[in-house]
């Protein structure tokens, strides 16, 4: 049942992404779940004991997602179904890469202001390639983080999973910062988000990697994930780098200060444009396919009778 809700949500999700005309009356679940997560920053996050106050928000923040997801789950199957549609992030994920590789085809300040809608990194002195090289990173994590663990955790754990899942994603993305307002508050968000992502993160390389013809470079997919500054993002963006054939991360500046950071597949094309962007966003259709297709036939496994 789990995996037949799956892909009908992926379907919806696909069809309709996050519809403004809803978006713009009701808050959008994961706005509620970034809300939740600033009271509680704003709340617990002050003198002594930040570190064992941010274990403190994160279990009650996880233990009231999976409360909610088990809640609404006892309601309907079509609550689970909606609730997962609502939570992918294929269609809006395309649709924000797409509209870098549109605007940088009309100027690099258009480019540049498509793409500080999808990183916090400085964008006001990006060259045409490191937009390109923002944009397809963050098509790359964000098909891990925002389609493919979702979907994994809806599989093992149905919406409990899910909302878990979310909650501490969201958590981590607000206070799960290496600085001196959250190197202790946000230590067991950041390190339950690795956690989570582990295996997710992989599964999208190895997914990448399979079906671009990349698989007997798996170990220079790995070689080249290790090197990057994050222990889950890395595999998604190593295998997306050798699939198109570009050197992805390398250095960027954030905050005004430069940070050196090392490139993934280095050997690849660094003079790049909107066409690699675009290129991307193909990749990330032909994953949601795979995925899609992954869990079409394991809802069809799980409906034929044991004997």
């Amino acid at each position: 049942m789990t995996a037949a809700l799956l892909v009908a949500a992926l379907l919806l999700d696909a069809a309709l992404g996050e519809p403004a005309w809803l978006w713009s009356r009701v808050p959008h679940p994961a706005v509620l779940l970034g809300r939740a997560v600033g009271a509680l920053d704003r709340a617990l996050n002050r003198s002594a004991a930040q570190r064992a106050k941010g274990v403190a928000a994160v279990l009650f923040l996880a233990t009231g997602a999976v409360g909610l997801g088990w809640a609404l789950a006892q309601l309907s199957p079509l609550v689970e179904f909606l609730g997962a549609a609502i939570l992918l992030a294929q269609r809006s994920l395309v649709q924000h890469v797409e509209a870098v590789a549109v605007a940088l085809r009309r100027s690099l300040d258009a480019g540049r202001a498509a793409v500080a809608m999808i990183v916090s990194r400085d964008t006001a002195e990006m060259t045409e390639p490191q937009v390109a090289r923002a944009a397809i990173e963050s098509a790359a994590e964000n098909l891990s983080d925002g389609v493919v663990a979702p979907a994994f955790w809806f599989l093992l754990g149905g919406l409990p999973g899910l909302l878990l899942y979310k909650v501490v994603n969201t958590a981590d993305s607000m206070i799960g910062y290496r600085n001196a307002r959250y190197a202790r508050f946000g230590w067991a968000a950041a390190r339950l988000d690795d956690l989570l992502n582990l295996v997710p993160a992989r599964l999208t390389g190895l997914a990448i990697a399979v079906l671009t013809g990349h698989l007997r470079h798996w170990r220079a997919i790995a070689t080249d994930a290790r090197r990057h500054r994050s222990p889950n993002a890395g595999w998604p963006e190593a295998a997306a780098a050798r699939a198109l054939d570009v050197a992805l991360a390398g250095p960027r500046s954030y905050d005004g200060r430069m940070q050196d950071f090392p490139f993934v597949h280095p050997e690849g094309r660094r003079a790049i444009g909107a066409d690699d962007v675009s290129a991307a966003v193909r990749l990330l259709w032909r994953v949601w396919r795979l995925l899609l297709a992954v869990c079409l036939g394991i809802a069809i496994l799980s409906a034929l009778p044991l004997t």
